[in-house]
């Protein structure tokens, strides 16, 4: 039945997040940003393999050459996990400020690593979306913004969007997938709080924006001029992100978080920090490796 919400993985994560498909592993991988782990879901078997990492992993994409990149606490880092979790640092993000760390973040149709940066207090424009480069250079693209997040791209590689989840607002940019460049910053969406403050989000392959309102009890698909076009309530009030996988990317995984939420509030969503899916009849983009 299509947007039939199942929950096909039943946790407690603190805050779940950064869902990616692995095309030849056919499994969902996700991280648990405040345990810390990387995870690794098979639908098949119901398994969810446990990486602890070091320090908080806000987000990561796959690499071309094994592994992954990942936005951490201290900045960009390459992390294999093959024989034990191995991290080597490429871009310290604030070493004098332990608030700062990753957020949100995946790869552009160029393989290189975008990832936001905040500080855990949520209180000041410091954030930062930067861009690391598969030569190794890293590049802030974008100052002033709180809570960045819902980052991803269009199907013909010419639009990046991303939310500020404390601004209410997702932002889109014409994008150069040749150079990386953007320009031309618009508002995408202005969301309303009172229905859930825009979070984690992909682009299917028809163009349109799929985006977690966190809060709000709900994912939701908008059309590429920016008009709503399909609500799919949750049973838990806090989905952080969504992401296509399945063999033919056409199943909706939804991350979700129990933090911050009190134990009221808990009581009343037994599955609050689980993983969900969503057959919703229509298919993703493969999420592009880091060219590195």
């Amino acid at each position: 039945m299509r947007d039939e919400v199942k929950c096909v993985l039943a946790r407690r994560a603190l805050v779940g997040e950064c869902p990616r498909w692995h095309p030849t592993e056919r499994a969902l991988y996700w991280v648990d940003i405040y345990e810390p782990s990387l995870n690794r879901f098979d639908p098949k078997t119901g398994e969810n393999r446990r990486w602890v990492m070091p320090e908080r992993i806000g987000c990561f994409a796959f690499r071309k050459a094994g592994g992954i990149i990942a936005g951490m606490q201290s900045g960009i880092a390459f992390v294999d996990f093959d024989a034990g979790v191995k991290v080597r640092r490429l871009f310290d993000l604030a070493p004098d400020n332990p608030e700062s760390r990753f957020n949100d973040g995946r790869c552009d149709p160029g393989g290189r690593f975008w990832a936001g940066s905040i500080v855990e207090s949520l209180d000041r424009r410091v954030g930062v979306l930067y861009r690391y480069d598969p030569d190794g250079t890293c590049h802030r693209m974008v100052d002033n913004l709180i809570c960045p997040n819902g980052l991803a791209f269009s199907p013909d590689g010419r639009t990046l969007y991303h939310s500020d989840s404390r601004q209410d607002y997702v932002f889109a940019w014409d994008f150069d997938a040749k150079t990386g460049g953007i320009r031309n910053q618009r508002i995408f969406l202005a969301m309303d709080m009172t229905e859930g403050r825009p979070d984690g989000a992909a682009v299917d392959a028809h163009g349109y924006y799929w985006i977690a309102h966190v809060n709000g009890w709900r994912v939701a698909r908008y059309s590429p001029d920016g008009k709503i076009d399909r609500t799919i309530g949750l049973p838990v009030q806090r989905p952080t992100m969504c992401a296509f996988g399945g063999e033919n990317l056409d199943v909706l995984y939804v991350t979700s978080a129990t933090y911050p939420l009190s134990e009221t509030a808990l009581a009343k969503q037994p599955l609050a920090g689980s993983l969900f899916s969503i057959d919703v009849g229509v298919r993703g983009q493969a999420e592009p490796f880091f060219a590195g």
